[in-house]
């Protein structure tokens, strides 16, 4: 992943042939031309979590007619960061109860989700 300084505080990330551009918010002295970092973070988050309660409907020829996740982000007040981030599954129209349990397991799998419960060793260094 290579990471770009397009101009301004806007900051690219270039992979497998994708361009994921990120800038700050007006506020934050950016043109909020893209989303900031930690909202891509975030939603990063809700889409591995989205993906793995797709796949488990798909997998059981379940309607996704409705399928929707929310993510709300509860921060501490003294650093910002998150110090809660609630994962609501909105089922769809007839969904059978007796998936209810096994379709928040297979969300909770996110691989991002995971990432951060067990975070890895960073290391920053110049070259």
């Amino acid at each position: 992943m290579k990471i770009s300084f397009p101009g301004g505080v806007a900051v690219n990330a270039e992979f497998d042939g994708f361009t994921v551009k990120s800038d700050q918010p007006v506020r934050a002295g950016g043109q909020g031309a893209a989303p900031s970092p930690f909202d891509l973070f975030l939603a990063s988050l809700g889409t591995c979590a989205g993906f793995f309660a797709l796949r488990f409907c798909q997998q059981r020829e379940l309607s996704t007619e409705g399928l929707e996740l929310t993510l709300d982000v509860e921060r501490n007040p003294e650093t910002h960061l998150p110090s809660k981030v609630r994962i609501a599954i909105e089922l769809p129209t007839g969904f059978p109860d007796k998936y209810r349990d096994a379709i928040i397991r297979a969300t909770d799998q996110c691989a991002v989700k995971r990432s951060i419960a067990d975070p890895p060793e960073f290391e920053v260094l110049t070259v």
